[in-house]
């Protein structure tokens, strides 16, 4: 019961780390810049000190390390395709633009929820960590929800927005925990949420955070987050 417990546990604090993303977002825009930044380098701390390295560990004498690291590019290639949904401006595709940015958020929500099921069957340190990340991600994906729909609609539909995206990961991490992985699977899945949280952190959260506030102290807020992601990956293994 308490292996279940926890990362349902986590994918409720990552559903609340959604709506609270939204609410600063809505309420302390001044700010939002350095949550994506520390969120930015906390992503970018889990992919590089604790996913890949992980996956290369698992799959050692069952994958090669270059089908890992093709797993790592496949998750970059994914977000990547999803990145483009929100894209479009033919006047005929007008109105859907102003759900289609918030819904592919969402989507990276409910993955994240998924991850975090998924890394609890690892192990509780893989668990904490790739949770600590999505807790982080989740915020931003919030602060993102919410300024979306602002810049294509009205305050109206960024609060329903934000409702539906808050119960993505908790949807999320319940299907990762009925999902059945074997460590040889859980290796290449590990190094394709790598290759996700590299995107998710260099090309989504860093330039969102530097558009919002170019000064200094964002990009040491990022390099911040990855600090204490090194620090907690290393404690975390000993």
């Amino acid at each position: 019961m308490a292996s279940i417990l926890l990362p349902l546990l986590f994918g409720l604090a990552a559903s609340a780390a959604t709506l609270l993303g939204g609410l600063l977002a809505l309420r302390l825009e001044g700010r939002a810049s350095l949550v994506l930044g520390l969120a930015a380098g906390v992503v970018l701390g889990v992919a590089v000190f604790d996913l890949i390295p992980e996956a290369i560990e698992l799959g050692a004498g069952v994958h090669d390390v270059h089908a890992l690291f093709a797993c790592v590019g496949l998750g970059i290639a994914a977000y990547l395709l999803l990145h483009q949904l929100p894209a479009g401006t033919a006047p005929k595709t007008v109105a859907w633009q102003a759900h289609l940015g918030p819904a592919s958020l969402t989507l990276h929500s409910f993955i994240d929820g998924v991850m975090i099921g998924i890394a609890f069957q690892v192990s509780h340190d893989v668990g904490w960590l790739v949770a600590a990340a999505v807790l982080t991600h989740d915020l931003a994906d919030g602060i993102n929800t919410v300024s979306l729909s602002l810049a294509r609609s009205g305050p109206r539909l960024a609060r329903r927005w934000l409702l539906i995206n808050g119960a993505a990961p908790l949807t999320g991490t319940m299907v990762g925990l009925l999902l059945q992985v074997s460590p040889a699977d859980m290796a290449l899945l590990l190094a394709l949420f790598g290759g996700v949280f590299l995107y998710i952190g260099a090309c989504e959260l860093v330039p969102r955070s530097h558009a919002r506030d170019p000064r200094l102290r964002v990009t040491l807020a990022t390099l911040a987050g990855m600090g204490v992601m090194y620090l907690l990956v290393d404690v975390a293994h000993g």
